[in-house]
């Protein structure tokens, strides 16, 4: 039986493409091992199914990759397991580099010491930094912050792995998704879960500067099953794709869609504006050449659907982050630190 590897399987989007490999069609016979410290997933998270292994344990840790390549012999690696906070990263620099460009190393010595066939990796749009937008694939990089340049840095490590070593990869970059299995209880990032989360405990949304800020919401549902299927394809390998919805919305409609899925009435207070890309949204051309043309979940629909899964779960307690390495200028809202 082959084995693949997901690492951040127990987190949002490695759960929601674990889900969608046990249904796809050339990976069902497959056994997933999905490697997970539980730093922001959830063991619940995963289905509970005789092909899905799950190991607590981190990318950081390279005697334990190691051990588990040797053992598992991964035909496909799946990288989802980071550290997403775009904007904290500028306050916990050396944590960011650490587990999410220097674990990622570990994995791709692994790949390319172990005979991977295929490394997917999910990048961010975080990489093409301030003024280039409709963001697109044959734009320079320019990013503006740590976790972007972490990404980044990763991307030209797999392009100078396989011209030295022959390691196939397919890069995603995806931005803003959201939907079931998204981490409600982390303040940091996902601004779709900070808001249901805010709302399930009686608390207004929290929008920083004007709310005015645009993104392209995506919804997991469209963008699981590409990242699942996309190793099947020898076309998409050894390219970069952007991954996601079309249309921007400004952070303020967010607010006042996500109160209607939640069924109240939309509250929200404004927080001091933050160092941030304003807008952000990107082309999907390429994606829709390799991987087909397919009907995007309108945002009001996908919002509706996870708000049920909300409301099922419940809130989440945000979670203090207690290792923030610069205090200068970091945002008031969150919160001191010592």
């Amino acid at each position: 039986m082959r084995a693949h590897l997901v690492t951040g399987g127990a987190g949002f989007i490695g759960a929601n493409v674990v889900r969608t490999m046990l249904k796809e069609k050339g990976l069902t016979g497959s056994q997933i091992v999905v490697l997970d410290d539980l730093s922001g997933g959830f063991r619940s998270n995963l289905p509970d199914d005789h092909r899905v292994i799950f190991i607590q344990g981190s990318i950081t840790d390279e005697n334990l990759i190691d051990q588990l390549f040797k053992r598992y012999r991964f035909n496909y690696i799946y990288h989802f397991a980071a550290y997403a906070a775009e904007g904290l990263s500028h306050f916990i620099r050396r944590f960011n580099y650490t587990n999410n460009l220097i674990g990622s190393v570990n994995l791709i010595n692994a790949g390319v010491n172990y005979g991977c066939q295929c490394f997917v990796f999910t990048s961010s749009i975080a990489v093409y930094g301030v003024g280039q937008v409709p963001m697109r694939e044959d734009m320079i990089p320019r990013p503006e912050d740590p976790y972007g340049i972490a990404k980044y840095a990763v991307e030209l490590d797999l392009k100078a792995s396989h011209e030295q070593f022959g390691l196939n990869c397919i890069i995603f970059r995806p931005h803003n998704v959201y939907g079931e299995y998204q981490n409600l209880g982390d303040k940091y990032r996902n601004v779709v879960g900070i808001f249901m989360n805010q709302i399930l405990q009686g608390h207004p949304m929290t929008i920083f500067g004007d709310g005015m800020q645009q993104r392209a919401f995506s919804y997991i549902g469209d963008v699981a099953p590409i990242i699942a299927r996309a190793p099947l394809l020898e076309n998409a390998y050894n390219r970069v794709f952007n991954i996601g919805a079309e249309k921007p919305y400004t952070v303020l409609e967010l607010a006042q869609k996500v109160a209607k899925a939640m069924d109240v009435k939309p509250e929200f207070i404004h927080l001091p504006g933050r160092n941030e890309v304003f807008i952000a949204y990107s082309e999907h051309q390429a994606c829709k050449e390799v991987f087909g043309s397919s009907s995007e979940t309108p945002l009001e629909e996908g919002l509706r659907r996870m708000a049920i899964w909300a409301k099922a779960v419940g809130a989440r307690k945000s979670k203090e982050f207690n290792a923030i390495e610069i205090m200068k200028n970091l945002p008031q809202a969150w919160g001191s630190y010592h």
